[in-house]
């Protein structure tokens, strides 16, 4: 499977989804789509078929606003149509609100109050540990979500433990609702800031780049005795001049005008991908 041209077609789905519910945080749902389609479709086993299972990867999308993205990926792997994800989205008495919702096949929990998927994360993995399971467990944060103490608190936690079965991902788009995250609340040298909390950093230059995703998740399987946090540079609206590094996109529906430029870029993306 094409994982690079996977992408932009979920990113053309995310698109209409918002579309269709008129509605979205579709900055984010672009620099994130890289990492979610590694995960679902390259490194973790989880699918329809082992949800259930005890032994199944567990996954929490912390930064719960991109659930567009989200959604189109669990549809594209099977677990709800992607019909009805589309003909349900923001409406009215839909499971499919715009937040995760663990009422939804393949949601492990809800999300969306920013900073508690690492916490929630780090129970997971250490119940594992008491369990003597097999599971990895993945989360990804946005890197204006940092700013949550609850996270670092989670951290603590995460290294005392030893959690090598926890790998934490930060969607480092640089951008948050009210601005430049520099701005907002600096991050100073955030790999040496996750250093100095215990874990092992593992830093992704481009973190839109499937093969140096694929790298960075093989390599934090290798590490033992401390949990792994990416760092993956990642572009706000990837895959549009019209969306790319404007905090303006963090939450917006494309005109008609918009939709049709953008769908353009995306296809082009994609077939130079293919």
């Amino acid at each position: 499977m094409n994982l690079k041209a996977l992408a932009y077609k979920l990113r053309e789905d995310t698109v209409d989804l918002i579309r269709a519910g008129k509605a979205g945080h579709i900055g984010g749902d672009m620099s994130v789509m890289e990492i979610l389609t590694e995960l679902y479709f390259d490194q973790m086993h989880i699918s329809p078929e082992n949800m259930d299972s005890p032994d199944r990867d567990l996954f929490v999308m912390s930064k719960g606003h991109s659930v567009e993205a989200y959604y189109s990926v669990l549809a594209e792997k099977g677990f709800f149509p992607k019909e009805q994800l589309h003909k349900e989205f923001s409406k009215f008495g839909s499971k499919f609100i715009g937040h995760p919702n663990n009422k939804l096949p393949g949601i492990e929990m809800n999300s969306g109050s920013l900073g508690h998927g690492l916490p929630v994360c780090v129970g997971m993995a250490k119940a594992g540990k008491m369990d003597d399971r097999s599971y990895r467990v993945y989360t990804v944060m946005g890197d204006g979500e940092l700013a949550e103490g609850s996270v670092w608190e989670g951290a603590m936690a995460a290294s005392h433990y030893k959690l090598d079965n926890l790998c934490a991902v930060v969607d480092r788009n640089r951008l948050q609702i009210s601005g430049g995250t520099e701005e907002v609340m600096a991050h100073d040298d955030l790999h040496e800031r996750f250093r100095s909390f215990g874990w092992y950093v593992i830093d992704v230059a481009d973190g839109n780049n499937i093969d140096e995703l694929k790298a960075a998740f093989e390599e934090a399987k290798t590490v033992k005795g401390k949990p792994t946090v990416l760092i993956a540079n990642t572009v706000k609206g990837k895959g549009s001049p019209i969306m790319e590094n404007k905090a303006a996109w963090h939450h917006k529906v494309p005109t008609d005008e918009e939709y049709t430029q953008i769908m353009k870029d995306l296809e082009q993306a994609k077939e130079a991908a293919e």
